[in-house]
């Protein structure tokens, strides 16, 4: 039996400021706040990167696959924090450790990512994140994040 999504994609636009080609978050599939989350992104063909990555054997870049497990982490933290995030202020990285790329991720996979909160204080959240394909590990990284008011 499959359950309903947490967070479909209007939602999770509501959530995040990356637009097309830059949101790498479909759906999520299981939310405890302050905890964890786990979410879905469906990889196919039609990726503007799959054009120059590499056009005889099409790979999801590994930086994509981070950029994918942090935002999923940042979705953590915003709907962690009960309400919807200030439109003026975005998540970026602080850090990545230990990130370690178990196998290729490729059209048709469908990158199932999960993170947990590890530690927050002074405006910083240290998750532990992590992407399967087919219960296979692809990915693993400890990411720091926070969380800051745009400039421009």
């Amino acid at each position: 039996m499959t359950t309903a999504p947490v967070m479909e994609i209007a939602e999770i636009k509501s959530f995040l400021a990356h637009r097309y080609p830059f949101l790498l978050v479909d759906r999520v599939l299981e939310l405890e706040p302050g905890k964890r989350i786990k979410a879905l992104k469906n990889v196919t063909i039609n990726e503007p990167f799959f054009q120059g990555h590499f056009p005889h054997f099409a790979v999801m870049p590994g930086v994509l696959i981070i950029e994918a497990m942090a935002q999923v982490s940042g979705l953590l933290s915003l709907k962690s924090a009960g309400d919807r995030p200030d439109p003026d202020s975005v998540f970026f990285f602080a850090g990545i450790d230990d990130a370690r790329f178990k196998r290729p991720v490729v059209p048709g996979d469908a990158l199932v990512m999960e993170s947990e909160i590890l530690m927050q204080k002074r405006g910083l959240v240290k998750y532990a994140a992590r992407a399967f394909v087919g219960g296979q590990l692809a990915c693993e990284a400890e990411l720091l994040c926070t969380q800051r008011r745009a400039v421009g």
